[in-house]
């Protein structure tokens, strides 16, 4: 199986369509439908390769995502994937330890460009 891509999102669809452009690339992909869960997740032992996770969601939101896991993973990849284009917030995910910002929508060939870049041995 190839790398473990984090999908962390509360749109279904979304997970849905980068899921379907994730597989055709030989990824498994996990997903969570919000940042409470997703810490959770990997909590509970769940290593994944790249984490993508979007910004505003309920329970707990992408920034506090961030910031919760990155003392638990350190090196894991973030990018972030969201319709905030906002470079206070921008700056604020990088703080917390995102790797990368994507505004939504992304096509597929550069979203697969951006993982290429961030995770190493693709």
């Amino acid at each position: 199986m190839g790398k473990r891509i984090f999908i962390v999102d509360d749109s279904a669809v979304m997970i849905m369509s980068l899921k379907q452009i994730l597989d055709m690339e030989g990824f498994e992909v996990v997903s969570a439908k919000d940042g409470m869960e997703a810490l959770e997740k990997i909590k509970e032992g769940l290593k994944p390769d790249l984490i993508i996770t979007d910004v505003n969601m309920p329970r707990m939101g992408g920034l506090d995502f961030i910031k919760n896991v990155r003392p638990i993973l350190k090196f894991v990849p973030i990018l972030v994937l969201t319709t905030e284009s906002d470079i206070e917030k921008r700056t604020e995910a990088k703080n917390m330890g995102a790797t990368g910002w994507l505004v939504k929508p992304v096509g597929g060939e550069d979203l697969l460009k951006v993982i290429n870049q961030v995770l190493p041995g693709v």
